[in-house]
């Protein structure tokens, strides 16, 4: 029988379920049967929404390039943002992936006026008096390796923080780090695809 559950992955945790190098994995926070996997990869230091399945044709929707679906950042730079940087994020910056330059697709982008509502980190980021920080929301239908991180340095603001915070119609609302939510097949469908 499939399962699918949604989870918010905390920092510093790797996006599987067998460890390396004593880093603390999903097994640490989730406790589900062996057949059940992560769907695609947030990176250790990032946080949020991953997907938790073990139906190998979602895995297949969610990760073939041909079937463009929206990843929704909320992202944390170094600096006070602006509208030029976010204007080229929205056109496309050129990063390097497996050491061959990439144009990314037109995204959306844009500046929260304040604070969004994200739980605190642990440990939190470093706190510097003279240098701002800004929150941006980038909406992507790709989903290459480190490419927000990629994206916010090309344009001169380094990411602090980074949380995905919706795959589709699924968002990490309702949930904090660690938090686990079991769904059914019609419903992550639904969600995920309209």
């Amino acid at each position: 029988m499939h399962r699918y559950f949604i989870i918010y992955k905390p920092y510093q945790v790797l996006s599987q379920f067998t460890s390396e190098e004593g880093k603390q994995t999903l097994k640490t926070f989730f406790n589900v049967p062996t057949d059940v996997y992560a769907v695609g990869r947030l990176d250790y230091d990032s946080e949020g929404l991953l997907l938790l399945t073990n139906d190998a044709s979602l895995n297949h929707r969610l990760l073939n390039p041909s079937f463009a679906h929206e990843r929704e950042y909320w992202v944390q730079v170094d600096g006070d943002i602006h509208e030029q940087a976010l204007q080229e994020l929205r056109s496309g910056v050129s990063i390097t992936i497996d050491g061959k330059k990439y144009k990314t697709r037109p995204c959306k982008a844009t500046r929260f006026t304040n604070t969004p509502p994200v739980p605190d980190r642990h440990p939190p980021i470093r706190f510097r008096k003279d240098i701002p920080t800004s929150w941006i929301k980038l909406v992507l239908t790709e989903g290459k390796n480190r490419q927000v991180r990629k994206m916010t340095a090309q344009t001169g603001f380094p990411t602090l923080r980074l949380i995905r915070y919706r795959i589709g119609g699924i968002s990490l609302e309702g949930l904090l780090p660690g938090d686990m939510r079991e769904m059914n097949k019609n419903d992550i469908y639904t969600r995920l695809f309209g």
